[in-house]
């Protein structure tokens, strides 16, 4: 049986949407197709936090592990996705207590209902600390959400982040999942093998689960 796929990254292009003072995606062309050259080759600039992407404990930990050296089992698998739609500006417990009920160890909230893929959103939705919390404390050990950040955008304390630091959780930012209903699939969400860098993009996707069998 196919199993259906939801495309959860956005689009990364020449000005697509960074947080202020990040470096946006530039490309160039180093090599073109032409006599004497039998092939395109294309040289890329960009901040790792570009498009969905995770972040890595050397990100918000001057001692944390780089994104090309942390485990990679929280990115694959099980997880839920759950509506917290215009619910900001944190999404506090009550937004997602509907949902909780034997959780996988990965939750995706998505905040938008159509998410600002072409535009930098400085009121994105975030996290409250406490709700990170609780979903930890229900045995959750990846937290993504649809906006740039699970801490405000203006936060100079991170205190999301913090708590993901504590409890030795991964994040995922920048998803989009707007063509996605609530419910539970598999996640893979692979970051690149990048050893010195505070986060990776990724390819996210999300996978129907295959149903239980007779």
């Amino acid at each position: 049986m196919n199993q259906r796929l939801w495309d959860i990254s956005p689009p990364v292009h020449e000005g697509a949407p960074v947080f202020p003072g990040d470096t946006p995606y530039r490309q160039r062309w180093a090599a073109t197709i032409a006599p004497g050259c039998p092939v395109n080759v294309s040289e890329i600039t960009l901040s790792p936090h570009v498009g969905a992407h995770a972040d890595a404990p050397l990100h918000y930990d001057p001692a944390g592990a780089t994104i090309g050296n942390v485990d990679l089992t929280p990115y694959v698998g099980p997880c839920r996705v759950i509506h917290a739609i215009a619910r900001g500006p944190l999404i506090e417990w009550e937004h997602i207590a509907h949902a909780v009920d034997g959780l996988p160890p990965r939750v995706l909230v998505r905040t938008y209902e159509s998410a600002p893929v072409d535009r930098w959103d400085g009121r994105l939705a975030a996290f409250a600390p406490a709700t990170i919390e609780r979903l930890a404390s229900l045995g959750v050990k990846l937290v993504g959400i649809d906006t740039a950040s699970i801490d405000p955008a203006d936060s100079k304390t991170l205190e999301s982040h913090q708590v993901i630091r504590r409890l030795d959780l991964r994040v995922l930012e920048n998803l989009v999942l707007d063509e996605v209903a609530e419910g539970d699939y598999e996640l893979i969400a692979l970051p690149l093998k990048l050893v010195s860098a505070d986060a990776s993009p990724v390819r996210a996707i999300l996978r129907e689960l295959q149903p239980a069998r007779p």
